[in-house]
C-alpha cells in the first residue's frame, strides 16, 4: 500500500496543517517529529521505549545500512522492520547527504556521486539507481530520491545547475522503483531562490510523487533564510500529498516551519545532544552535566510525562553523565524525543483551535535560547 494524505484541518491565520498520514504499519497524525535510527536503531533506545514516547514514522539511513551490514543481509532479514523489530513505519533517506559529505564538488557527475567509504576507504559510486535499489531492498514504507544536496553559501548559476540534475535524479529514480508496497518521494531544492523551487516542484509534481521533501535546508544558512526556503516551497506543493522538511528538529524551527505549511521533520539533535548531556525544557535547554544540577532532585522537565522525568531527578542523571554511564544518554534521549513529540501533539491541538501563533508567543516568552 502507498502512504495516503489526508488534511483534517488549516489553521485559519497561518499555512500550518493538522492531517492524517495512512503507512502499511498504521496511521499517524501531522504534524510530527521522526526520531532518527540511522543504522537501525535510534541511538541507545529500544523500540519498546520509541513506542512509550508516541513516536510514529522513525528514519533509517540508506548509505551506513548500504555499508553494514549490507542491503542484501537486511532484505534477508525480511527487510527493516523485521531485522530491528520496529512494529511502526519506517522512512529511508537516498544517502545523499552523507555521501555530499564525503564528496568533493569534482567527484559528482551525470551518473551519480563518487566518494571514499568513510569506513575503511574503498572508492564508491552512488547513483540514482542504485540508492533505489538499496531502498527496495530494505522494504521501508517511504524512500527518498537521490538528489544533490548544495551547502550554503553556493552562487546561483551552481544552484541552477544543480536543480536540472537534481530533477533528471528524480526520474531516473522513479525510472527504477519496484517496490509496490513502498513510496517515493521528491525533494525539493532550489535553495533560497524562489523561482528555483518554484520550477523543482512543478517538475516533481509531473512526476507524480507519493510525497515531497524540502531539501537544501539545515546546511549552515541562517534561520531567516531558511524559513524563506521552506515558504517558497510549501506556495507550490500541492495540498494533498505530505510534506516532509529534512534535517530540522529545533523545537523553535519546527513551530515556524509548521506554521508555514510543513507535516513532518527529521533530527538526529534529541538523541545527540543527549549523549552530551543537554536535555529540552519548557524554559530552553540545560546541560545536566553543570554543577549546578548535582543536588537539584526535581525532574529534568516537572511539564513533562515521558518516563525519564517521572522516574528519575535531574540529581541523578547529572551523576550518570559525569560518570559517563550509558543510562544517562538513554534516559535523557526518551526525554528530548518525547519533548518533540508533544510539542507536535500540542501543535495539533493549537492547528484545530486557530491558535498557533498565541502558541508561539506563549512558548516564546518561557523558552530562552
Amino acid at each position: 500500500m502507498k502512504i495516503k494524505y489526508k488534511l483534517l484541518k488549516k489553521e485559519s491565520n497561518t499555512k500550518a496543517r493538522h492531517g492524517k498520514l495512512h503507512t502499511n504499519h498504521g496511521t499517524f497524525e501531522t504534524p510530527m517529529f521522526m526520531p532518527v535510527g540511522t543504522q537501525a536503531t535510534v541511538k541507545t533506545l529500544s523500540v519498546e521505549e520509541l513506542y512509550d514516547v508516541n513516536a510514529g514514522i522513525i528514519l533509517a539511513n540508506t548509505y551506513h545500512l548500504w555499508l553494514r551490514p549490507g542491503e542484501d543481509i537486511v532484505n534477508k532479514a525480511g527487510g527493516l522492520h523485521k531485522f530491528m523489530n520496529y512494529k511502526g513505519p519506517i522512512l529511508t533517506d537516498s544517502g545523499g547527504f552523507q555521501v555530499f559529505s564525503l564528496a568533493k564538488p569534482k567527484d559528482i557527475t551525470e551518473e551519480g556521486v563518487m566518494f571514499k567509504n568513510h569506513l575503511n576507504g574503498d572508492k564508491l559510486l552512488l547513483t540514482p539507481e542504485k540508492s533505489i535499489e538499496i531502498q527496495n531492498k530494505l522494504d521501508s514504507d517511504i524512500a527518498m530520491s537521490f538528489d544533490e544536496c548544495v551547502g550554503f553559501p553556493h552562487t546561483r548559476k551552481y544552484v541552477e545547475e544543480s536543480v536540472e540534475r537534481t530533477l533528471r535524479w528524480a526520474k531516473r529514480g522513479k525510472d527504477v522503483h519496484s517496490n509496490e508496497n513502498q513510496s517515493l518521494f521528491g525533494i525539493v531544492q532550489g535553495a533560497e531562490y524562489e523561482d528555483l523551487r518554484k520550477h523543482c516542484v512543478e517538475e516533481l509534481i509531473k512526476m507524480d510523487f507519493d510525497g515531497y521533501s524540502i531539501g537544501g535546508t539545515a546546511v549552515g544558512e541562517p534561520k531567516d533564510v531558511q524559513y524563506e526556503q521552506v515558504e517558497y516551497s510549501c506556495k507550490y506543493l500541492p495540498e494533498d500529498k505530505v510534506r516532509y522538511l529534512m534535517g530540522v528538529g529545533d523545537p523553535i524551527d519546527i513551530i515556524e516551519n509548521v506554521i508555514r505549511g510543513v507535516d513532518i521533520f527529521d533530527c538526529v539533535m534529541p538523541t545527540r545532544l543527549a549523549r552530551h548531556g543537554h536535555a529540552y525544557t519548557k524554559y530552553g535547554k540545560i546541560n545536566l552535566k553543570n554543577k549546578q544540577f548535582e543536588e537539584d532532585f526535581t525532574p529534568v522537565d516537572e511539564t513533562c510525562d515521558c518516563y525519564a522525568c517521572k522516574s528519575y531527578t535531574r540529581g541523578y542523571i547529572h551523576h550518570l553523565i559525569k560518570a559517563e554511564e550509558t543510562l544517562g544518554a538513554r534516559l535523557l534521549s526518551i526525554h528530548n524525543i518525547r519533548y518533540l513529540t508533544r510539542l507536535t501533539e500540542d501543535l495539533r491541538k493549537a492547528i484545530d483551535e486557530d491558535k498557533i501563533l498565541e502558541y508561539k508567543e506563549e512558548f516564546l516568552k518561557n523558552y530562552k535560547f
